[in-house]
């Protein structure tokens, strides 16, 4: 009896001496659950035609699949149409699926599917804060909070004026760079706190800043330098042997 209370007791302390957890809100976008509901501004009545120029786009898209085999281009019409709309309601989805001549689930289970298709509106800039592993490491934290200071939203919201939503997500694959962002289809990486408070405010004034990293590396290379691979290229005939 004194070992089970004993056990008990030591279980309890470890418990207490956990780290909390750092736990995401629901994704805003692409919607925190998978059934559509009809709103005001998202019901099958709600106005959506493709333009002329992205008619023109959509066939040049279904042209590269073989015949017969239309449903193949869901993925690339469905961004045709969030790309003119900003997100997707259940009008474009549907109109995906008439133009794709399939029947409108097959069009919902990809949009619900992939978290890049947003089914309720969002700011003109879409912002999405990495918080897995490698950012959280590196003090993704400390640009969540900026962005949040900054804009006056947490995350899951969109600010007033309409211009910026945040959200966090899972790992969008530049962990190298850490801790990034994902700003509409541009990665700002190496950040800082000043970095993303910069970015935002060339946003406001209407300007889109230069993507990449931040911190003066070209692209992936070693933060700290190169420490192989140094010297040029030797050429095609380096260490072929001659008598073969």
């Amino acid at each position: 009896m004194f070992l089970a209370a004993a056990v008990r007791s030591a279980a309890s302390q470890a418990a207490r001496q956990v780290r909390s957890l750092h736990r995401s809100a629901v994704r805003a976008g692409a919607g925190g659950i998978f059934v559509h509901r009809d709103t005001p501004d998202n019901n099958p009545d709600t106005p959506f035609e493709f333009t002329e120029e992205n008619k023109k786009r959509i066939e040049a898209i279904i042209s590269m699949y073989p015949e017969g085999h239309k449903q193949a281009a869901t993925i690339p019409v469905l961004d045709v149409a969030q790309r003119q709309h900003g997100w997707l309601p259940i009008s474009a989805m549907n109109k995906v699926a008439e133009v794709l001549e399939v029947a409108p689930m097959r069009v919902y289970e990809v949009a619900t599917f992939y978290t890049m298709f947003l089914r309720q509106p969002v700011g003109k800039y879409f912002i999405q804060i990495c918080t897995t592993t490698p950012c959280m490491l590196c003090n993704s934290d400390s640009i969540l909070e900026a962005i949040q200071n900054k804009l006056g939203i947490k995350v899951g919201e969109t600010t007033a004026d309409k211009m910026f939503t945040l959200i966090e997500v899972e790992c969008l694959g530049a962990c190298v760079n850490a801790p990034m962002v994902q700003i509409n289809d541009n990665y700002y990486e190496d950040l800082t706190p000043k970095d993303i408070e910069d970015i935002i405010d060339e946003l406001k004034a209407g300007r889109v800043p230069p993507p990449g990293p931040r911190g003066g590396r070209f692209s992936c290379e070693p933060a700290g330098g190169l420490t192989s691979l140094t010297e040029p290229p030797k050429g095609p005939g380096f260490g072929v042997r001659s008598d073969l």
